[in-house]
């Protein structure tokens, strides 16, 4: 009797276990906790794998990005070149200093349209490319040339001006960029340079700063898979192409130069706290603080 007694206990302790690892199985394969994704990741995978998706993307979030030319008003007016010929299309959006407000800007104005858009320089060399080509293919493939741009304000002191060119030739699937940016002193009338706001012979630690907020987008994933850090010699070939802002200083670079034109970004942000060792110290820095 005693041995039955032990067998009815063993037996319904053995089944308590059973209950619970069933409990604990079917709780582990809730069908609702089997269909969360991580749909970033997902995103980000298909992106790998069509990289002309990506290229759209990061190219439409250049063309999409906010700036101020609705509050600077007052100081530009937003002026357009358009012309479409049978082989090729030239489109050009640039701002003009309001030059009532002050006489100097004249020289922002001037060198916008004599030197940096160079509408003629522009038709030549398209022409000449023209000409040149074998192929009829080519020849009869229409081109286009887009300029567009973005303009900030720091401390009504500086306006600080990226110009995007997207450039589209014959026999590519995508237009590519290229980037210039300009820094003019408001109140001097002149344009402002890398040796205007940081220190002499301070390139190579701005590089290693600019190298470590790359490696931070690269460590964090997010879109900059294969992306890499610049030379020195990459950043003394960029090292104007900048866009200021209170708080940071933007850098920009064509495809191929930190990233991939598939991934990454054309631009990457530096907080002006982590410039403070490179930063200038002269009444004509707005970015001294």
């Amino acid at each position: 009797m005693k041995n039955l007694k032990v067998v009815l206990v063993f037996c319904l302790l053995l089944n308590c276990k059973t209950d619970y690892k069933k409990e604990i199985k079917d709780y582990n394969i809730d069908p609702v906790q089997e269909k969360i994704i991580d749909t970033s990741k997902a995103e980000e995978k298909d992106l790998k794998n069509n990289k002309s998706i990506a290229i759209e993307i990061k190219q439409k979030k250049l063309i999409n990005k906010k700036d101020e030319r609705i509050d600077l008003e007052t100081l530009i007016k937003e002026k357009t070149f358009f012309k479409e010929k049978e082989n090729y299309t030239i489109n050009f959006t640039y701002p003009e200093l309001n030059e009532k407000l002050n006489p100097k800007y004249e020289n922002f104005n001037n060198y916008i349209k004599d030197f940096y858009l160079n509408i003629s320089g522009t038709e030549a060399s398209i022409l000449e490319k023209k000409q040149k080509c074998d192929s009829i293919t080519l020849k009869n493939f229409k081109e286009s040339r887009l300029i567009n741009y973005k303009i900030y304000s720091v401390n009504n002191n500086l306006v600080s001006v990226v110009f995007y060119k997207e450039n589209f030739y014959s026999g590519t699937l995508h237009p590519s960029f290229s980037f210039n940016c300009m820094n003019f002193d408001l109140n001097r009338g002149v344009f402002m340079t890398y040796k205007d706001f940081f220190l002499n012979d301070s390139e190579t630690d701005f590089t290693n700063i600019l190298n470590h907020e790359i490696s931070n987008k690269i460590n964090k994933g997010e879109l900059y898979y294969d992306c890499w850090e610049l030379s020195l010699d990459n950043f003394l070939n960029h090292k104007n192409n900048f866009v200021l802002n209170e708080t940071y200083v933007e850098y920009y670079f064509d495809d191929c130069v930190m990233c991939p034109s598939y991934t990454g970004s054309y631009s990457v942000k530096i907080p002006l706290v982590k410039l403070l060792s490179v930063l200038k110290k002269h009444e004509f820095n707005p970015l001294e603080f």
